[in-house]
């Protein structure tokens, strides 16, 4: 099953833009990583609390870019573009904090928020 073809599917939608299924797309997985971040990092050995909380907040803000970024009737454009502009603050944010850990967890989740960052980047200036 494909996420462009749900969304084409829609009576609604015209010219879909590919960034922007890309971004919600990408804010899914980074949700997912985020939360299995924050799993691990109970785990360790180390006072990994910041983290935890970064990743806990990422996947949140991310699950939610994710259910708006899919919805297409009557869209509430100035919320997409905040969201989109808070998914991107929040994943720099846990990006920064998983960097700044030597185990690969936090690793495999900063790469994904640096990604899903970018991605919402590309399609902000084409929510319109």
């Amino acid at each position: 099953m494909s996420l462009p073809t749900m969304i084409a599917a829609h009576p609604q939608v015209e010219n879909e833009t590919e960034e922007l299924v890309t971004a919600a797309r990408h804010a899914m997985l980074c949700s997912l990583f985020c939360t299995s971040c924050a799993d691990a990092c109970v785990a360790e050995d180390m006072d990994m609390a910041q983290c935890i909380r970064n990743c806990l907040d990422c996947a949140d803000v991310c699950a939610a870019t994710a259910r708006l970024a899919v919805r297409r009737t009557a869209q509430n454009i100035d919320v997409l573009r905040a969201q989109l502009e808070a998914c991107i603050t929040a994943c720099e944010t846990c990006a920064a904090e998983c960097e700044s850990h030597d185990n690969p967890h936090c690793s495999l989740c900063a790469k994904m928020c640096r990604e899903c960052a970018e991605d919402c980047r590309k399609a902000l200036p084409l929510v319109k």
